[in-house]
């Protein structure tokens, strides 16, 4: 399944059977290699988050799994944002891009292969986000980020949504071995990728958001 450039699709991050995250995307490219995402400033999100509005990482994993949830409809409020999903590996790339249209940085989400779904009127690809990821400097210095958080949820093996932390951890010290060569995609493509003028999301999420959790 390949979906055509320009297409407006539902990248989801699942919590389990839950959706944790939903960002609303243009499709850049997809090829064999991948898929390539762009998500434009104020494109329309949801994000689960408690009732009084706390996020996930704003409590103890302990408080979260007891605490009542739901999903807010929210905007994406960044610059907008280029995100890379190699075919059949646990990570994606994002760009961060500064106010000016910059690149700044590359940040690494470790997260299990993208599942893509197509119903037609809306399609989309989910993923389970792994938490543990990895920040990069345009220098190619780079740093983990939320170690802490990733080793205080798979304490709760019954709750937590990552099975293997140790495969996790490899998956990524494997992507800094491309880091550290200055490897594809971290040697200069798509730094100063620009998008279709005519690319545009919806104001709000498409219909069919809800559909179940797409399976490999």
């Amino acid at each position: 399944m390949r979906f055509e450039p320009g297409r407006v699709i539902l990248h989801r991050h699942f919590h389990g059977h839950r959706i944790g995250l939903l960002k609303t995307a243009v499709v850049a490219a997809d090829d064999e290699q991948g898929l390539l995402l762009w998500v434009p400033r104020g494109a329309p999100m949801l994000d689960r988050l408690a009732v009084d509005r706390r996020g996930l990482r704003a409590m103890p994993f302990s408080e979260w799994i007891e605490t009542e949830t739901k999903l807010w409809e929210v905007t994406w409020s960044g610059p907008s944002l280029l995100k890379w999903l190699p075919r059949g590996e646990d990570h994606s790339v994002w760009f961060f891009r500064d106010d000016a249209g910059r690149f700044t940085k590359w940040y690494v989400n470790l997260e299990e292969s993208g599942t893509r779904w197509d119903d037609g009127r809306v399609a989309g690809v989910d993923i389970v986000d792994q938490d543990l990821d990895i920040v990069v400097a345009p220098d190619l210095s780079w740093r983990w980020k939320d170690e802490e958080e990733f080793a205080e949820r798979l304490a709760y093996p019954q709750h937590y949504w990552v099975a293997d932390g140790e495969a996790v951890r490899a998956e990524g010290e494997r992507v800094v071995k491309l880091i550290e060569a200055g490897a594809f995609p971290f040697d200069g493509t798509w730094c100063d990728f620009q998008p279709d003028p005519a690319w545009a999301v919806p104001a709000e999420v498409p219909a069919g958001w809800d559909r179940p959790r797409a399976r490999p």
